[in-house]
């Protein structure tokens, strides 16, 4: 048992019209109560960077594909979402190993762009939480106030203001209830890692908790007796068949709970309840992996009868990779992540400017095995080039 416990994804013009809906909101920082700051600079002594092996192939191909994705985007003009943050992330965890100074100030030009021009009045949805990740690095790093303020920004949203279920369930829209009140896998990514690393770094209980609390209400409306979990619970514009499960959805999950899973066990803690809720996700995982491809079908658990996804497969390896690393999964997985890794490779082309991520499945709404069928896939796309990026990372050094 815990030691303690308490208790759209859209196209854009749905996105732009929910921000319009719902307003902008206090423009007050609010949150914990500050602490004092020790700057964390990249240092080679870092044993997170130890741990992941600075010279590996795998952190010199990560650093390849993130010079790509800088190059190809000026990061002023990347929108604050979920997949921009995802890349910002995956530049971040990149960062702490290379302490390439490259990959540090395209972070902070993109988040100081906002910190100058105004970001409050967006973070009104999960999928506007992910920007909080290379803000909490950047105040790690430097202890600038500013930085802090847009994390503790998020969490006041996430504990104050995003409107939640009759279990505490929290919603997708956020504050918008124009659809009514949903709960949409992908949310445990958006936010979860978000309370996962402040409880890191602030030692927080209360953030820890919530992860555990919407974890445990998320899989209790969405998760199938298979392991599986569905899209969503309680959206109205689609019908989803209870069979059909999609893969980048599920493995937002892998990922982000794995990560959730680490920290309480470096407090000297275990969360067997959720503990056991991935391992049975992760038994399905293992199961439907392609043999010839190494990778996952977008429709997770009807091998052959979509097209293998280069972002969900990448989101798998980390999870498992994660999970492998601090001890909650054994060697079987081994082989799974280094073919899930080496399939994901052969997603990677160069075309003399540096590898782009190609095979990635568009930005999807809740919808029938058709409609999952039917995504079309694409390259360069930001939340892809960030889930290569995090995957290579976290199996570097395994």
């Amino acid at each position: 048992m815990m030691a303690r416990q308490t208790g759209l994804r859209g196209l854009a013009s749905l996105a732009a019209a929910i921000t319009l809906l719902v307003g902008c909101g206090s423009d007050q920082p609010s949150g914990p109560t500050a602490l004092p700051c020790t700057a964390h600079p990249p240092s080679p002594d870092d044993p997170f960077a130890q741990a992941r092996d600075p010279s590996s192939e795998q952190i010199a191909l990560a650093t390849s594909v993130a010079a790509r994705f800088m190059a190809d985007n000026q990061p002023e003009q990347l929108a604050w979402d979920w997949g921009e943050g995802t890349a910002m992330f995956g530049l971040t965890e990149l960062y702490r190993v290379t302490a390439d100074p490259a990959q540090r100030d395209y972070t902070r030009a993109w988040i100081d762009h906002y910190r100058n021009a105004g970001y409050r009045h967006f973070i009104t949805s999960s999928d506007r939480c992910p920007p909080a990740l290379s803000a909490l690095a950047l105040y790690r790093e430097s202890c600038d106030l500013g930085y802090r303020t847009i994390v503790t920004d998020t969490l006041h949203y996430l504990y104050d203001e995003a409107l939640r279920t009759p279990d505490g369930g929290i919603n997708h829209l956020g504050v918008n209830d124009l659809f009514g009140v949903s709960l949409w896998v992908d949310s445990l990514f958006m936010f979860g890692n978000v309370l996962t690393r402040w409880a890191e770094h602030a030692d927080d209980d209360q953030a820890l908790d919530e992860y555990h609390q919407q974890f445990l209400i998320f899989a209790s409306h969405l998760q199938s007796d298979g392991g599986w979990f569905k899209h969503a619970h309680d959206w109205p514009l689609a019908d989803q068949d209870d069979d059909v499960f999609w893969a980048r959805g599920n493995a937002w999950v892998t990922a982000a709970t794995y990560d959730y899973l680490r920290v309480r066990q470096a407090r000297g803690e275990e969360d067997a309840e959720v503990q056991a809720a991935i391992a049975k996700q992760v038994e399905a995982i293992v199961a439907t992996q392609d043999a010839d491809s190494g990778l996952w079908w977008t429709v997770v658990n009807r091998p052959g009868e979509t097209y293998t996804e280069t972002s969900a497969s990448a989101l798998f390896a980390l999870g498992l990779a994660r999970g492998y690393r601090h001890g909650f999964l054994d060697a079987t997985v081994v082989p799974v992540i280094e073919d899930a890794i080496a399939g994901v490779r052969t997603r990677l082309v160069d075309d003399g400017a540096g590898p782009m991520v190609t095979g990635v499945s568009g930005p999807t709404m809740v919808g029938d095995f058709d409609y999952y069928a039917g995504i079309e896939t694409g390259d360069g796309i930001h939340y892809g080039v960030g889930a290569v990026i995090l995957a290579l990372v976290e199996t570097s050094g395994l």
